[in-house]
């Protein structure tokens, strides 16, 4: 089975090519069929923001490493009692990359996302084909094409992101960071009613990307006065909701000064190991009695990620696609920046609505 995966540890970044991460494309056994579980013809496997980490060596330094879990693909086999959920062959599907295990302590008291045993079961889906369990698969809407389906699992962190917000409609919110789960939470967070919605980011084209897609403002960090500009935003108040999807340490410290007395502060993104933020207790947690919080994993999000999918804007986001064999020019156009998301085609599986 041709999976996409690190073959060298390295920066994806690093300017020395003997030193460089390295992607490849590589034959791994076919996952085993279990009684409850769903084998998925991969049509098209999105890189996520997270995936350079891995070649960083975050989560282990064993190469191969298969990559892949935001993906869209059609059913092609079924275990003997996987049809709980009425899925059927043929099935066009999305699903969540994580299996929890419903035994453990975090599982039975509504926090999936520490769930004692969710690494055993890692199974990459930037390949032609993964098998999961049936409890991680869904059938997309049929107004969802393939190709926007394989933005569920992105989508399902927007939703989570705006669950820890505790948005109220009238709110008034920021994002920093226009990549695409910041995109995402931007439309999502218009759904809410968000109100002086605001997205910093420093590359014009994400800045006018947010703006087609609901922001009412956008800042440029770097050749603006980010304070100023929140403040005039804001009438001197700070915003309500402060989301970062950026995992930009040079970003992440300003954060907290354009918030309002009482804010939220979401840290939705993947940081460095080592990076720690300075914090002053006194004036933040103290005198304007902020709540801060991060982003894991996204659990009990999917149902709601699925409902909502049809009516987000995702043609910019799916634009720029990679074939299977073409990986490693995928991975180079990801950290290059130059589109807003890089999609892999992982095999010719069609639907009319890709057409």
């Amino acid at each position: 089975m041709r999976t996409v995966a690190v073959t060298r540890i390295g920066s994806l970044r690093d300017p020395d090519e003997t030193t460089r991460g390295r992607i490849g494309v590589v034959d791994f056994p076919e996952q085993p069929l279990g009684p409850e579980d769903v084998r998925i013809r991969v049509a098209y496997s999105a890189i996520c923001g997270s995936d350079p980490h891995l070649a960083e060596g975050f989560f282990g330094t064993d190469v191969p490493i298969g990559l892949g879990h935001e993906l869209s693909g059609v059913i092609e086999a079924l275990g003997d009692r996987a049809h709980r959920n009425g899925l059927q062959v043929g099935d066009r599907v999305a699903g969540n990359f994580l299996r929890f295990c419903g035994t453990c302590r975090p599982c039975q008291e509504g926090k999936q996302q520490f769930c004692e045993n969710i690494q055993e079961y890692n199974r990459p889906g930037m390949a032609e084909t993964v098998t999961w369990h049936e409890s991680q698969v869904y059938r997309l809407p049929d107004e969802v094409s393939l190709l926007q389906g394989c933005l569920l699992e992105p989508t399902s962190v927007a939703v989570r992101i705006a669950d820890k917000t505790n948005v109220r409609v009238g709110d008034r919110v920021v994002i920093c960071g226009g990549g695409p789960i910041g995109q995402l939470a931007l439309q999502v967070m218009r759904m809410h009613g968000a109100t002086s919605l605001t997205m910093i980011e420093p590359i014009p084209a994400r800045r006018e990307m947010a703006a087609r897609h609901g922001a009412e403002h956008v800042i440029d960090p770097v050749g603006e006065d980010q304070f100023a500009r929140a403040a005039e935003i804001t009438g001197g108040r700070g915003f309500d909701v402060v989301i970062d999807a950026s995992g930009s340490t040079r970003a992440v410290a300003g954060l907290l000064d354009i918030a309002a007395k009482g804010a939220t502060v979401v840290y939705g993104a993947m940081y460095p190991e080592r990076f720690e933020l300075p914090l002053n207790l006194s004036d933040y947690l103290y005198l304007k009695e902020l709540t801060l919080t991060g982003v894991f994993v996204s659990p009990y999000a999917f149902p709601r990620a699925l409902q909502i999918l049809p009516r987000l804007e995702l043609d910019e986001l799916t634009a720029a696609v990679f074939e299977l064999e073409d990986a490693p020019a995928a991975f180079e156009a990801h950290v290059s920046g130059r589109h807003p998301k890089v999609v892999i085609r992982c095999s010719n599986t069609q639907d009319g609505a890709d057409a």
